[in-house]
């Protein structure tokens, strides 16, 4: 049933990345698909609560930035030091 639940999700990502969304909306997709891939994925690690908290949020953090940067056209990139810059994806 958790393989299911998580193609079924993969599924539904990839049907709404087709879409053509506004920045908002791309945004709200992108931290409800990111919190229902964190939770998928603490669920089939078989994470206890607090973990598929942590992961929910997390994965919905991750989501809304991978969004808007898709919407914007930049990357951030890390500079090594701990430290990270935005540019053109290529």
């Amino acid at each position: 049933m958790k393989r299911f639940a998580s193609a079924a999700i993969l599924a539904g990502a990839v049907a709404l990345a087709g879409c053509q969304m506004t920045t908002t909306e791309r945004t709200v997709a992108g931290g409800v698909l990111g919190a229902a891939g964190g939770l998928a994925v603490a669920n089939l690690l078989g994470a206890n609560t607090n973990w598929a908290i942590i992961g929910t949020v997390a994965g919905a953090a991750a989501g809304t930035l991978l969004a808007r940067n898709t919407a914007t056209g930049t990357c951030a990139y890390a500079r090594g030091d701990g430290t990270y810059y935005e540019a053109a994806c290529p």
